[in-house]
């Protein structure tokens, strides 16, 4: 059973990502602006002290202009590290190259327990569900980051248009998300 899930997820995350690779970079990058602009019109967002969110790297639609734009709202913004021990962001300037490619906040590390603090949390993914499962790397640490998040926070994955998806395959540890953001979409609510 279990070997079925991975190879599931394994399929569905290799599909996901070789479309985002054959998206040309100016529309990645208006992808980014228009998700921008979608999560900051989020009423929950408009009440948000605290904010989880994280650093794009690679193909994954642009955060660095929400997270920025957040910042300068005043906005407390948390990023994690590659271990999901969060930080604040403190402006562009605080941002150092961590493992693999990533970009991680340089200051104090809060814990991995100070996504409780937020008041809503943006996290990345492949391809979500109506149901609100959520297919990201494959690591598992988001799903170990949503698990300490109380049930009344929005969280809300990044997605391009074309990634909410019929079914995501979904084991017992495996978190949902409650929306989907996509640039030609908007806010999409889940189960």
């Amino acid at each position: 059973m279990a070997d079925a899930l991975g190879e599931a997820k394994a399929a569905l995350r290799a599909r996901v990502l070789a479309r985002r690779r054959g998206l040309p970079g100016d529309q990645r990058a208006a992808a980014g602006r228009q998700l921008r602009d979608t999560v900051l019109e989020l009423p929950e967002l408009q009440m948000a002290g605290t904010v989880a969110a994280y650093v794009a790297v690679g193909t994954e639609p642009a955060t660095q202009g929400l997270i920025f734009a957040l910042w300068k709202r005043g906005t407390y913004v948390l990023l994690p590290d590659s271990d999901l021990d969060w930080a604040t962001y403190e402006g562009p300037d605080s941002l150092v190259p961590g493992p693999r490619g990533l970009l991680e906040p340089a200051g104090e590390r809060r814990g991995v327990a100070a996504i409780c603090s937020a008041d809503l949390v943006v996290v990345p993914a492949l391809a979500i569900d109506g149901a609100g499962r959520r297919l990201g790397r494959g690591g598992g640490s988001y799903d170990r980051a949503l698990s300490r998040v109380g049930p009344a926070i929005l969280s809300v994955a990044l997605l391009y248009d074309g990634e909410l998806v019929d079914e995501v395959p979904a084991g017992e540890h495996d978190q949902p998300v409650r929306a989907a953001a996509m640039p030609g979409q908007g806010i999409s609510r889940l189960r």
